[in-house]
């Protein structure tokens, strides 16, 4: 069996789905792990270190897609309007894993299924306490929340902590998180680290407990709890009532405020809008704004994508991919979610694939085979 790493293509994209570590493992099985040459680079894995640690260093892409029973990836392939058409070059019985975007993307995940190809989305691994190191997401978002908090730290014009001086006292910065999921309750964490006053906003009662733990205070608008999470833990979408009172809890909120880490984000849908041009217009001259949601639309309504602007004397942070910003750690990380999923697939004796088609995890990531897209999630189920 072969395990394929091609290089990542889409613009900005650093990290790499391996690292020496996953291919040491991978190779202790008895897989042959192909890494297309210079797939490391971005992300501080020179392709000796791959060699080293088992892995076999072809000269470009179409030699891995050609060559790999399973081919592993960060993004889903590009193909229109590129030089290369990666999901051209997969092999039709070959299996795809990554992070494809499949609620977002599901034009492609139809064409996997007409190209043939078995296709798993790391998003979409159910969060069972089984799968939790198989968690991607987690795993992404934990670090783009503790980078988004040291990117606004680089760009506010003064120190977080309180600091006691022979010249006066200067007072600690105030912080808002908005979204405590991974991201929000690493940014929270990280903010407290560097001594700031932390509170934190979320539509799911249920995490004020996680929140407060970290010492932050949890602001909140009453809602059931029912109404305000999906059975994955998901943030789901509130109604129009609900969304007024939070518009001015939030906007009397920001008006305190130094910094604002945005984290917001709804599962196949567009980032909510948290922050509207009149809130940031009565923020705090100096303030920041980190928009983590930018991706999808962004929380903030200055938000501009992967850029950083200043509106109304605030200054607005929309890189597009945080975990790409740290790649050597998000690269690490992500390659042993990978393995962690692939590992159980793999029979030690004939060293092939032998994937379980009735397992729970399984069937929460897979999203074609057969020919057909299989995912209750594209067809109308909730996350």
């Amino acid at each position: 069996m072969r395990i394929g790493v091609p290089k990542e293509i889409v613009p900005g994209e650093t990290r790499i789905a391996a690292s020496p570590d996953s291919i040491k493992k991978f190779t202790a099985l008895g897989v042959e792990v192909l890494v297309e040459c210079g797939a490391g680079m971005g992300a501080q894995m020179s392709d000796e270190a791959l060699t080293e640690a088992g892995a076999q260093i072809a000269p470009d892409a179409k030699t891995i897609y050609g060559e790999a029973d399973l081919v592993t990836k960060v993004r889903a392939p590009l193909t229109d309007g590129n030089a290369l058409d990666e999901l051209a070059l997969v092999r039709p019985e070959a299996v795809l894993v990554g992070l494809l975007a499949p609620l977002q993307q599901r034009e492609m995940v139809a064409r996997y299924a007409e190209r043939g190809v078995t296709s798993f989305a790391m998003e979409l691994i159910p969060r069972i306490s089984r799968a939790q190191s198989m968690d991607a997401l987690s795993s992404q978002s934990n670090i783009a929340g503790y980078k988004a908090v040291i990117d606004a730290a680089e760009h506010f014009g003064r120190i977080l902590p309180m600091m006691m001086t022979a010249a006066g006292t200067v007072a600690p910065a105030r912080v808002v998180v908005l979204g405590a999921g991974v991201a929000g309750l690493q940014a929270i964490a990280t903010a407290k680290r560097l001594g700031a006053l932390v509170s934190a906003f979320d539509v799911r009662p249920a995490v004020k407990e996680q929140v407060e733990s970290l010492g932050a205070k949890f602001v909140s608008v009453d809602a059931d709890a029912a109404d305000a999470e999906t059975a994955g833990g998901y943030a789901r979408e509130m109604d129009d009532t609900y969304k007024e009172r939070q518009a001015a809890l939030i906007h009397e909120t920001l008006a305190k405020q130094d910094i604002c880490i945005t984290t917001a984000q709804i599962p196949g849908r567009p980032a909510p809008e948290l922050i509207t041009e009149a809130m940031v217009r009565d923020m705090k001259p100096g303030s920041v704004i980190v928009d983590l949601a930018v991706e999808t639309g962004g929380n903030c309504a200055l938000s501009a994508h992967d850029q950083v602007v200043v509106r109304h004397g605030v200054t607005i942070i929309g890189h597009a991919n945080y975990p790409a910003r740290v790649p050597v750690d998000t690269s690490t990380l992500y390659a042993r979610n990978l393995f962690n999923f692939i590992e159980p697939m793999i029979d030690r004796e004939s060293r092939s694939l032998a994937i379980d088609w009735e397992d729970e995890v399984i069937r929460g990531a897979l999203l074609t085979r057969g020919g057909e897209v299989v995912n209750p999630a594209l067809q109308g189920g909730e996350m």
